[in-house]
């Protein structure tokens, strides 16, 4: 058996912490086998207060980049040289190029989870759509939404000072959309999503310890026609995607977001197409 890793062999890591759990070793490796490349793949836990550290051993080791995840998104910011325009208004990075000793830094959430919309056939322009959760992902999914052209956006998030800075934001830098926060009280929410064309779950809820809990309680709270995302990927189908169904809504969960902001990193460290109908038969299949 041939060995793909060899003396010509560059490295492409994640760093973040915790990151043992992640799907991106095995999608990338795999993209990278299937096209023939020679990068690989490696995560790289890294704690908060070290991510400048991080970067420098990227430097050092002539890496081609990098994925950054929590706790570094928002931090890694104030050590690169160069940060894309869309990174900046989202106000977090999770890929970083590595160009001859130069980190470029970009944001790839909001475009993978637009990208899954669209391979959905789902129409967000000009909609109104709802955000539950004000996280990173939060941010990057509700500001890539508004640059591409949503109509109204509405957050929804336990502490209402952080869904009011992402609507600040998007009201500053994209003001033809129109954004709304609001307390994330179930009463509030159902009446949002009465007029509502899309409801995406940014939360964590209907992971691990709360693998029963949701962002509304039944599924009278959706109509036919709304289409219910959750970035949530495991279980495959949440607490939310179950009532979803319940109530012959369409709906997604966070699986292909992860692959298409993946194919979206592997594009600027390659310049290549990721390969993502391989890539997500082989994640479904593992």
């Amino acid at each position: 058996m041939t060995n793909r890793i060899q003396g010509t062999t560059t490295l492409v890591g994640l760093l973040g912490y915790p990151v043992k759990h992640s799907m991106s070793p095995h999608m990338h490796n795999t993209a990278f086998k299937l096209l023939g490349l020679d990068p690989v793949y490696m995560a790289f836990e890294v704690q908060d207060g070290d991510i400048k550290d991080g970067l420098d051993a990227l430097r050092v080791l002539n890496a081609e980049g990098c994925n950054v995840t929590m706790p570094h998104k928002k931090k890694v910011m104030e050590y690169l040289d160069e940060i894309s325009e869309d990174a900046k208004i989202i106000g977090s990075v999770n890929t970083v190029k590595n160009n001859n000793g130069k980190l470029i830094g970009y944001n790839t959430d909001g475009i993978g989870f637009i990208k899954a919309l669209e391979e959905n056939d789902v129409e967000y322009t000009g909609k109104k759509i709802i955000i539950a959760g004000a996280g990173g992902a939060a941010r990057a999914v509700a500001t890539q939404l508004a640059y591409e052209g949503a109509r109204e956006l509405v957050l929804f998030n336990r502490t209402l000072s952080a869904a009011e800075e992402i609507v600040e934001n998007i009201d500053k830098n994209i003001p033809d959309c129109k954004g709304r926060a609001l307390e994330l009280k179930e009463e509030e929410l159902r009446k949002e999503l009465q007029d509502a064309s899309i409801l995406v779950n940014c939360t964590s809820l209907g992971m691990k310890e709360t693998i029963d809990m949701a962002v509304v309680s039944s599924s009278d709270a959706f109509h036919k026609d709304l289409f219910v995302a959750d970035i949530v990927y495991d279980p495959p189908k949440t607490k939310l995607l179950k009532m979803a169904e319940e109530a012959g809504c369409r709906f997604m969960n966070g699986l292909m977001m992860i692959i298409w902001q993946g194919a979206s990193a592997f594009k600027i460290w390659t310049g290549k197409d990721m390969p993502v109908a391989l890539i997500k038969k082989e994640i479904l299949r593992s």
